[in-house]
């Protein structure tokens, strides 16, 4: 079995980090696997010595090279099956077929839960018969490509994995306070996600003031970057919360801050499933969510963790006060969370993906 991965993105976010577990889980699963990804891209930076890379120079948005490379790959390395993890993987892929006769089977990752455009292209790129499969990253993202796809036998949903070795360190939780100049005795409560629109970072701030006039020794943490960063850090500054909220930028130590935090607040408008919340789990931190796409499916209300309207400040303020209030709730969820995680490993996910590779090749 060769498998041939297709990434596009440059930057580093949930989905390219899904792409390498998924790499490194089908490491000895598989005969061969090939990452074609941009010359610029943070995965191929990460990845370069694990896969071999075959790169591309990232143009504008009409760019066939792409597709040419896909179908001059496939034929080389006589690929099996072709693995579309974005919307402009898919396009490319699409196009080796179509434009340029490219044999090989495709499959897709769909992993967000925007609903997909009804127009005649978007309908012939999603029911052309070469892709063969598409994995849904949710049962909620399964809804979502329900109308669109003819034959609703192809969508398989797949959960993300996450390394859970990973979480298993010892942290000095007085560390991260120290960085933020803060005193011992502050609660935090934090968020590890992309700034940007869909993580809905108004609603996170307008949440944070709610609990501020509630409690005088809480602050809040955000680890990420993204296209909104400016505009989310003046919106703080406009509410004088500047002293309430630390920017941390984008982070590599993930395990770390994670487990300094003593409430997990995700504010999400759309999600495809949430994997961060799964590293919060890992973690041992007590999670409150909105129940924005797929999160509900981990994020179980009173089980793993506590969820509440998208949108709704007050929900989410009340949430976390009684995580913050009941230790006998807090070590509930956790205990709950830490082992309904276990079942979301990196070969996991690895072994249903290669389930889904399989039962294509034997058609």
């Amino acid at each position: 079995m060769r498998i041939l991965h297709l990434s596009t993105p440059t930057g580093w976010r949930g989905g390219e980090q899904q792409v390498a577990h998924l790499i490194n889980g089908l490491s000895g699963e598989v005969e061969k696997q090939f990452l074609m990804t941009p010359y610029q891209s943070e995965l191929k930076k990460r990845m370069e010595y694990t896969v071999t890379c075959i790169c591309y120079q990232r143009k504008g948005s009409i760019n066939f090279s792409p597709a040419r490379l896909i179908k001059k790959t496939c034929e080389e390395h006589k690929i099996d099956i072709i693995h579309a993890h974005d919307s402009h993987a898919h396009t490319a892929a699409f196009l080796a077929a179509v434009l340029f006769g490219n044999k090989t089977d495709i499959v897709l990752s769909r992993r967000v839960d925007f609903k997909i455009s009804g127009n005649l292209f978007s309908n012939w790129k999603y029911n052309h018969p070469k892709i063969k499969s598409i994995i849904a990253v949710s049962e909620a993202i399964k809804n979502i490509l329900l109308p669109v796809i003819r034959e609703k036998e192809k969508i398989k949903v797949v959960y993300d994995g996450i390394d859970l070795s990973r979480y298993d360190v010892t942290v000095n939780k007085q560390e991260l306070k120290a960085q933020c100049n803060l005193p011992s005795d502050k609660r935090l409560i934090g968020n590890l996600s992309a700034l940007a629109d869909h993580k809905d970072y108004p609603t996170f701030i307008r949440t944070a003031n709610e609990l501020l006039k509630r409690h005088s020794n809480i602050h809040f943490v955000v680890a990420g970057d993204g296209p909104l960063r400016e505009e989310i850090i003046n919106s703080v500054k406009a509410m004088e919360l500047e002293q309430h909220i630390t920017f941390l930028g984008f982070r590599k130590d993930v395990p770390p801050i994670l487990k300094s935090l003593d409430v997990f607040l995700m504010t999400s408008k759309t999600e495809g499933l949430g994997s961060v919340l799964l590293e919060a789990f890992a973690c041992g931190i007590p999670v409150v969510s909105t129940n924005a796409g797929g999160i509900p499916e981990i994020v179980k209300h009173n089980q793993t963790g506590l969820v509440a309207p998208v949108g709704d400040e007050n929900a989410l303020a009340n949430q976390v006060d009684q995580l913050l209030s009941n230790v006998e709730l807090r070590n509930s969820l956790v205990n709950n969370a830490t082992g309904f995680v276990k079942h979301f490993s990196i070969k996991a996910t690895a072994l249903q993906t290669k389930a889904v590779y399989q039962s294509l090749l034997e058609k």
